[in-house]
């Protein structure tokens, strides 16, 4: 029910223009697909955006809004500042606000998230597809069995969810990290199989969208193995993917698939494979029209060469990254490389310098990595300060080590992340090592002893 203090929206209302409420919503769900979005958009939702019960549109729904009317604010579409909405004085952007239970504004949309969350991959149609909820808390198992009748055509509806799936889970492990994903994210991928290997489609069109999905959702799940520690279980999900790639002859997939196999190679230990992957991955992204593709693989291929030692290798291929990177976004750019910002390639590149065992040139760009970082990537917040904090810490900056650390542990109480906090263990160690103790990390280190002992399985 409206508020009576509410006060409709009329900007937003003009801009819906002559489209009805349903229309304008389907419009908002194509656009957050776009960007890589799921937004659960019906035309209740915008009813209520211009009734201005809604005043402020939350994270998601702002990026889908400022993309579908680009150069505009919150404010030209008729919103109030979300400070404004949730009572509270403006922060700085760069250091997220602790966890808090949300606005009144958006508790809808957060029971509605939940709602699409447990019905992702149920769908209806001819086929009946019945696999676990992507949410955080988890399905029973016999919520992942799936219907096959003898006769069955795969359709629209059927690889719509598992495109949709791969949505999911990608801002899902945006917000709260791979550790509590990984076993509910496998599910679906299982189904997402057997409607490749037990269906038929109507369409040549609908079959290759269904290889990539079906494919992205292997690199999506074994991402998720990859940053919770379960590295076989990774090296496993992006072989499938590929071969997925291979008998569709897809490039994109393939260039993903390469992508994600070559940084885990790199954190496996394994610099000369990841040196190859990445080599792979450019070779079968020449084509696809995306620079910024054609730079992260050049990054990937930089990480492999700084663990091989080989400094002049790995100088050569961040110049090509950079270089690349700085064509700007193409039409050939895939969905999943959304994160891929100039953060991103600061950290990536902080993370070369720092294999080659130079920390303070890491440590610089580290601090660029988390001035530029989205406030809206919890997860990566976390993540670029472990790095810089480790960093930090081997540079000698015990100090500002300790400080970064200090931030990296109020992210893990949303973040669950085992290499984040394996991260944050490798720079405990090194201040813990330094002669003479390091008065000035002592808070650091007993708040860290406190929240491991915290997050063992024993508790001890």
């Amino acid at each position: 029910m409206v508020s009576t203090g509410a006060v409709p929206n009329l900007v937003f209302r003009q801009l819906r223009g002559q489209r009805s409420a349903g229309e304008f919503a389907a419009a908002v769900r194509r656009a957050a697909r776009e960007i890589g979005e799921q937004v659960a958009c019906d035309a209740r939702y915008i009813g209520r955006v211009e009734s201005g019960e809604i005043r402020c549109p939350n994270y998601a729904y702002e990026r889908v809004f400022l993309h579908m009317f680009p150069g505009a604010s919150l404010a030209d579409l008729g919103f109030s500042a979300r400070e404004t909405v949730r009572g509270r004085g403006a922060r700085v952007v760069s250091e997220p606000p602790p966890p808090e239970p949300p606005a009144a504004d958006e508790s809808h949309h957060t029971d509605e998230e939940s709602d699409v969350l447990r019905r992702v991959f149920m769908m209806s149609g001819t086929a009946t597809v019945a696999a676990a909820s992507l949410g955080l808390g988890g399905a029973p198992a016999s919520a992942a069995r799936i219907s096959l009748p003898a006769q069955r055509r795969v359709g629209e509806s059927e690889v719509d969810a598992v495109e949709q799936a791969v949505r999911r889970i990608r801002v899902l492990d945006d917000r709260h990290g791979a550790d509590g994903l990984y076993r509910q994210a496998a599910r679906p991928l299982k189904a997402a199989y057997e409607l490749l290997d037990a269906g038929t489609t109507t369409r040549r069109a609908t079959a290759d969208r269904l290889h990539a999905g079906a494919g992205e959702l292997a690199i999506s799940v074994g991402w998720l193995a990859h940053d919770s520690g379960r590295f076989d279980d990774a090296r496993s999900h992006y072989a499938e993917a590929l071969a997925t790639a291979r008998l569709a002859g897809d490039a994109g997939l393939e260039a993903h698939a390469f992508c994600n196999t070559s940084f885990l190679a790199r954190d496996s230990g394994r610099p000369r494979e990841a040196v190859r992957a990445a080599e792979a991955g450019q070779r079968a992204a020449r084509t696809l029209g995306s620079p910024r593709l054609l730079a992260l693989l050049a990054l990937r291929e930089a990480g492999g060469r700084a663990g091989l030692g080989d400094r002049t290798g790995c100088d050569r291929a961040i110049g090509r990254a950079r270089a690349a990177f700085e064509r700007g976004p193409a039409g050939g750019d895939p969905e999943w490389m959304s994160f891929f910002r100039e953060a991103e390639l600061e950290l990536l590149e902080a993370q070369c310098w720092s294999a080659l065992g130079d920390w303070s040139r890491a440590a610089r760009h580290g601090r660029r990595a988390v001035g530029l970082q989205d406030a809206h990537f919890t997860r990566n917040l976390a993540l670029y300060r472990a790095q810089l904090t480790g960093d930090l810490a081997r540079a000698g900056r015990v100090d500002e080590a300790a400080a970064t650390g200090h931030q990296v542990l109020d992210l893990l109480d949303r973040v669950q992340s085992s290499r984040i906090r394996g991260m944050v263990a490798g720079a405990v160690r090194v201040l813990e090592a330094r002669p003479g103790g390091v008065p000035g990390a002592a808070s650091f280190l007993t708040r860290h002893r406190e929240s491991a002992r915290a997050s063992s399985p024993s508790g001890v």
